[in-house]
């Protein structure tokens, strides 16, 4: 298949907006520009609003089966983001730092990252991870490294330039996709440094996908916990 054929990679976009409906999410507005470059490579996207879902909390890979809660839909958004090749995850800034949502994404993910696929790596090993971030004030570049650092540690493949933004000026203002009185245009929609970045970040996920899948996941050798002991070679801890 062509390095350049995405047809048969699928992506779950997970947005951890707090505007309860997902049409005033100004996360949702820049991961949209994202999602459609995918869309037009024939990538099966598919976008999840965490407010749209009971998901329980806990440390927890279902927080029903663990007493913790009397609903958690989580399993069934862990089950599309591992049947996908790709996620993201979309989050505001608050207070300099990801939102409370982005944080819950990251706490149930890392629940599941101690089991093994079929190699015995673990669980999310072979799958590619980016993020997008906006507000109106600073902070792009700590969510993202919150978020690029969560992925990578659990054991998703983060490509280079895995991260996109915007932000405002610092300061009550407008956010991403609200309109400019003076021009009638969104604001952020027309620039060119978040327009560079989401569109770099996109090609750049569906490649470090498309490569893991060609290869049938990320090598073995010397990451199945079971056998580290064995390849370690003259190596002495």
């Amino acid at each position: 298949m062509s390095m350049t054929d995405f047809a048969d990679l699928s992506a779950v976009y997970l947005n951890a907006s707090l505007k309860r409906n997902n049409a005033d999410s100004h996360t949702q507005k820049l991961m949209s520009k994202s999602s459609k470059i995918m869309e037009a490579e024939g990538v099966a996207v598919e976008t999840i609003h965490m407010l749209d879902h009971k998901i329980g909390f806990g440390m927890v890979t279902d927080a029903v089966a663990d007493n913790e809660a009397e609903a958690d839909e989580w399993p069934s958004i862990q089950a599309k983001i591992m049947a996908a090749d790709i996620l993201v995850i979309g989050s505001p800034i608050w207070l300099g730092v990801k939102s409370s949502l982005a944080t819950l994404a990251i706490e149930r993910l890392y629940a599941s990252s101690g089991k093994k696929n079929d190699k015995g790596q673990y669980l999310y090993y072979g799958k590619t991870a980016g993020c997008i971030v906006t507000g109106n004030e600073d902070g792009v570049k700590a969510v993202g490294m919150e978020l690029l650092y969560a992925f990578q540690h659990i054991g998703f493949v983060v490509p280079p330039q895995a991260d996109c933004g915007w932000i405002g000026e610092a300061g009550p203002g407008p956010s991403y996709g609200d309109e400019n009185p003076d021009t009638g245009k969104p604001f952020g929609f027309d620039n060119d440094f978040t327009n560079k970045n989401t569109t770099i970040m996109t090609w750049n996920l569906m490649h470090t996908a498309r490569i893991l899948r060609d290869l049938g996941g990320f090598p073995d050798k010397g990451n199945v916990g079971a056998d580290w002991e064995s390849v370690t070679n003259a190596a002495q801890f």
